[in-house]
């Protein structure tokens, strides 16, 4: 395995790991509620209530950031953005339009249908996996750069195994003597 394959291999895992790290995150106070509803023996409930179906909305709303940062991050990838638009709608359509849905109603009614303790967690397992997928795409498609040097043409430069790298200056505005008024 070459040196270029090796670094691809481990920027892929650290993506992976930042992604999931981002899902921890967003889960770790749903787990919190979901351990104390266990330790009241109440762990059906969090079927029942609208948490998983917050939690959806919230990955959901990740993921099509993500989405629109692949987008909008080069404007070379025009050919891109009908894909990017099909995943944009796909997670209004799977994921964020039926989990508001479903916490609004559990939110109105008193009565909440036993399809919900199956409805959120396939929910919530969608959003993620759109959200994983969000992250990877944006990756690929911020990296794919065609404007970008070959990054093994960056690594065997001498400048930067010393630490150096040249980047292009800083072009600000001059100020005038107008500007002083």
């Amino acid at each position: 395995m070459n040196h270029n394959q090796h670094r691809q291999e481990q920027h892929s895992l650290s993506m992976m790991y930042g992604t999931y790290a981002d899902i921890l995150f967003v889960l770790f106070p749903f787990l919190i509620i979901a351990m104390q509803r266990l330790w009241d023996g109440n762990l059906y409930q969090t079927l029942m209530q609208p948490d998983l179906s917050i939690a959806a909305i919230i990955l959901a709303g990740l993921a099509m950031g993500k989405f629109v940062l692949g987008l909008v991050t080069n404007q070379d990838l025009g050919r891109y953005k009908e894909r990017i638009v099909f995943f944009i709608a796909l997670t209004l359509f799977l994921v964020l339009g039926p989990a508001i849905i479903l916490l609004l109603s559990m939110m109105s009614n008193a009565e909440i249908p036993r399809f919900v303790a199956f409805v959120q967690p396939v929910l919530l397992i969608i959003a993620i996996s759109l959200y994983s997928t969000a992250v990877s795409i944006a990756n690929i498609l911020t990296r794919g750069e065609p404007a970008e040097r070959d990054m093994s043409q960056v690594y065997s430069d001498s400048s930067v195994s010393r630490g150096v790298v040249d980047h292009p200056p800083l072009d600000l505005p001059r100020r005038t003597d107008n500007d002083a008024h």
